[in-house]
């Protein structure tokens, strides 16, 4: 892999057996290309036919419900538009922008059986890992140039995009600090924040992890990622408040832990605004898609995913600064957009990803430990 681009792999263990059962969904019987497709069922495009069959399945039903999808996150805006302008028969209901990965969850279990559940989610990996039961097994046309460590077997959860974690900062008020510990420094009075409440959201969970391996510690334990921000903390230097796109322009939140593909798109809007990947060990993430298994709209359901896939929306992600999880094979086949491509930040020259196991066991020690940490 080239140097700017490997993330390392998220060692999904294909030896954990993971419950596929109960894949029923809200618009059932959606005609596939022998005319009795149940789209609720269907695992991959040849159970439609084709797919010019599953796009009039999705038509049919006429809408499909996203969630925490905002729109200046990883070109979520242009991939949203795309598909609005390529199937105007489909209605795309966008609910809840600012959502963490874990109100996802929430919200398919709250709207279950209702029209207005998401069809789809975009999670991190530690949610995906606690909600396997939620999610239906589908595996796009594009499966095999996935790599097999960014995807659950059964197509359960897929990698799609995926970045480094990083320090964004408003170059005009701050120094770039050049190690993790500056930001413990008087200079940072009041003015480091992360993306949510790491047990979850999965930028904030990323942040405890970069804490930890730049602390000198390990993926195996996140405790010396708490003990940072504990520090940060009991300095008075750490804001707790949601970062979004207004608070990063009005200078809310002046320093901020995020995915590089997140921090860099601040500069559209704050010219002053710049990104660092500290030296020493980085610390990468995929973040995956995943279709509900109660979709109330489980062909256009089906559909979003090929859609994201596509070289094309592939293109769109690294359009936003991210890492899309077909590049490799699409540079191979002469696919990827590459002068987009070579513009990627060079990678850490040590980078790591946590595995199934180290995920599930953080996310354990955030659950009992981070609240009573930073308060």
């Amino acid at each position: 892999m080239k140097k700017h681009y490997a993330l390392g792999a998220l060692a999904l263990s294909t030896a954990v057996v993971l419950g596929l059962g109960g894949c029923a969904g809200g618009s059932a019987d959606a005609a596939g290309g022998d005319g009795g497709t149940d789209a609720a069922t269907a695992t991959s495009l040849a159970d439609f036919g084709d797919l010019a069959a599953l796009e009039e399945a999705a038509k049919a039903e006429g809408q499909l419900n996203v969630i925490a999808l905002p729109r200046d996150w990883a070109n979520y805006g242009e991939i949203l538009d795309l598909f609005a302008e390529k199937y105007p028969e489909i209605t795309i209901n966008e609910a809840s922008p600012d959502a963490s990965s874990a109100e996802e969850i929430q919200a398919a279990e709250t709207n279950a059986g209702l029209d207005t559940a998401p069809d789809v989610f975009d999670v991190g990996l530690t949610v995906a890992l606690q909600n396997t039961k939620q999610f239906a097994p589908y595996q796009v046309a594009t499966w095999d140039d996935i790599p097999a460590e960014l995807k659950e077997p059964s197509g359960l959860f897929v990698g799609d995009y995926g970045g480094y974690m990083s320090i964004g900062y408003d170059s005009a008020k701050y120094a770039e600090p050049a190690s993790l510990d500056a930001l413990l420094g008087a200079d940072y009075k009041g003015a480091v924040a992360i993306n949510g409440d790491p047990t979850q959201a999965g930028a904030a969970f990323a942040a405890v992890g970069l804490a930890t391996v730049q602390s000198d510690g390990t993926l195996d334990d996140f405790q010396p990622g708490i003990d940072f921000f504990q520090q940060l903390n009991q300095a008075g230097n750490m804001l707790k408040v949601d970062v979004t796109t207004a608070t990063v322009t009005s200078g809310e939140t002046p320093v901020v832990f995020d995915w590089d593909y997140l921090n860099a798109a601040h500069t559209a809007d704050n010219p002053n605004w710049k990104t660092v990947i500290l030296p020493g060990t980085g610390y990468a993430g995929y973040y995956n898609q995943a279709i509900n298994v109660d979709a109330p709209n489980p062909a256009a359901a089906r559909l979003w995913q090929e859609f994201l896939y596509s070289d094309e929306v592939q293109n769109l992600w690294l359009k936003g600064g991210a890492r899309p999880v077909r590049a490799e094979a699409m540079a191979d086949a002469g696919t990827i957009d590459q002068k987009l491509f070579d513009a990627l930040p060079e990678a850490p020259e040590d980078t790591v990803v946590p595995t199934e196991e180290q995920s599930t066991n953080a996310g354990t020690l955030l659950g009992e430990k981070w609240a009573a940490a930073v308060g």
